[in-house]
């Protein structure tokens, strides 16, 4: 069989279940971008919560799922995929229809935990039946279908999810709970479990693996440096939404798509539209592009782009370069992203590169629990107080001079933090990129530091929560617990593995 043959027919190569997880990938991603895509606005608008609680809340939520993959892969390996299928879809179900039902935070909270534990037991599945179910010889495209449903229904979800909270805002949680109940009939009657390792890990040695990862002070240098560029990233499901909302002029692109003969209405929930849209039509491209050139220069070009697209934001008002702004910044995602994990790969110690490489999404972590709360906190320090009233805003009236700045000043923190990312990466790579004692060394009395000052902060805001204020500061007392936990227990992982 010559080479045009076997592309030609490369899509008969997967069995059933490869197209069975991609099916549910789809839809699971659809569920949750779709909800995510509008679930600031609701809580803010709607519900009339505060910009801190929903970061906080958000914050939470999005790092569990990242979290939760670490365990979940083991007990999918040790009790069987399928098996696992079922209970990730349960949880989602409940967790979406659950949080649809209440209006009050604690149990929103409560039942948006359990989504996003469902949604971090899915993922190890998937990504792993993918890999199970592919060889060598079609991985590649294999992987390439993985990563195109996961784009496809961040696209497709968000303008489902827009057009039914027209109808109802409780729709936003029905529609995705209802989805994923569905995703349970391919589980029980399609899905069959690939072939399974020859060798599976205890949920004791995973833990095991994550403390000698967690206790690499050179590996969590990395991790921190990163996330600062994710702190960007999660600004697209919070502040950048409201902001969005509250100043935005929209008729321009309203107008122009109606020219087209297309009803449409720019909503804030079209930002994820943008971002997956953008990496959907450009990833190939980009991807061509860099393959060839080594990892920093280009982690360094998309962290510029990224930051580029903030800078934007900054600068304009126009809705037109507000989605330029949206775009840019997808832009920068898609070209520093996949080559950090090639970094990754390079200064992992270089026996244990495979473990290390599976802990790479700790980025997502520290990007989503810090990033939620740090554009939650400014946003209701600086832009909420002078958000101009709705009929300015519907009128295309400019800003005045002094929220003008405001504004300008807000979205320039975000492009700053992103300069900063650079730099600090151009830094570590200088000086850290070597696995070598006095590299490590480094590391440690930085990270030490880090988690000394995590640690501090967490039991001031502990003391101020309780004993300070005339009333409970709830927020503000998880927020200390928070930040004990990551600096008490990073501080007590360093001194124990003392570099």
């Amino acid at each position: 069989m010559n080479e045009k043959v076997k592309k030609k027919n490369i899509l008969t190569t997967f069995p059933r279940v490869f197209w069975t997880a991609n099916l549910m990938e789809f839809f699971e991603r659809g569920a949750y971008y779709g909800l995510n895509s509008v679930l600031a606005i609701y809580l803010a608008k709607h519900l009339l919560f505060r910009e801190q609680a929903i970061g906080l809340l958000q914050g939470f939520v999005y790092a569990l799922t990242y979290i939760v993959p670490v365990v979940g892969g083991a007990l999918a390996d040790r009790l069987g995929y399928r098996k696992m299928l079922l209970v990730a879809f349960s949880l989602l179900t409940v967790g979406y229809f659950a949080a649809g039902n209440f209006d009050t935070y604690g149990m929103i909270f409560l039942f948006l935990l359990v989504m996003a534990t469902g949604s971090g037991l899915f993922k190890p599945i998937i990504t792993g039946t993918v890999a199970r179910t592919t060889t060598k010889e079609n991985s590649g495209f294999g992987f390439g279908v993985y990563y195109w449903c996961i784009n496809l229904g961040a696209v497709l979800g968000p303008l489902f999810i827009i057009w039914v909270k027209g109808f109802s805002w409780r729709y936003i949680f029905f529609f995705p709970a209802a989805w994923c109940f569905l995703m349970l009939l391919p589980a029980v009657f399609l899905y069959k479990d690939p072939k399974r390792p020859e060798s599976t890990k205890t949920v004791q040695e995973v833990m095991k693996e994550a403390l000698l990862v967690l206790g690499n002070s050179r590996f969590m240098l990395l991790i921190v440096v990163y996330s600062c560029f994710w702190i960007l990233y999660f600004q697209m499901f919070g502040s950048v939404l409201w902001y969005m909302e509250a100043f935005i002029h929209r008729a321009p692109i309203n107008e122009f798509m109606a020219k087209l003969g297309i009803p449409f209405k720019f909503d804030p929930g079209h930002v994820t539209v943008i971002n997956a849209l953008t990496i959907v039509l450009l990833v190939l491209v980009i991807s061509r592009i860099v393959t060839k050139i080594k990892p920093v220069p280009v982690m360094a070009a998309g962290i510029m782009i990224g930051s580029s697209g903030f800078l934007i934001l900054a600068l304009t008002r126009s809705a037109w370069m507000f989605v330029l702004g949206i775009a840019v910044f997808s832009i920068g995602e898609m070209t520093a992203h996949p080559k950090y994990y090639s970094y990754v790969g390079l200064v992992a110690p270089q026996d244990k590169k495979a473990v290390y490489m599976g802990y790479a999404f700790l980025y997502g972590v520290f990007g989503s629990l810090f990033g939620s709360n740090f554009g939650a906190a400014l946003y209701e320090r600086f832009l909420k107080p002078v958000a101009p009233p709705a009929e300015d805003v519907s009128s295309g009236l400019p800003l005045a001079p002094e929220v003008l700045s405001k504004v300008q000043f807000f979205w320039l923190i975000f492009a700053v933090l992103g300069v900063v990312c650079l730099v600090g990466m151009l830094l570590y790579n200088r000086f850290f990129s070597e696995d070598t004692p006095q590299t490590n060394r480094r590391a440690w009395k930085i990270m030490l530091g880090l988690y000394s000052l995590f640690t501090i902060a967490g039991i001031y805001f502990f003391i101020s929560s309780l004993v300070l204020s005339e009333q409970i500061q709830w927020r503000t007392f998880i927020q200390s617990i928070i930040l004990l936990a990551l600096g008490g227990g990073g501080t007590a992982i360093s001194l124990r593995r003392k570099q």
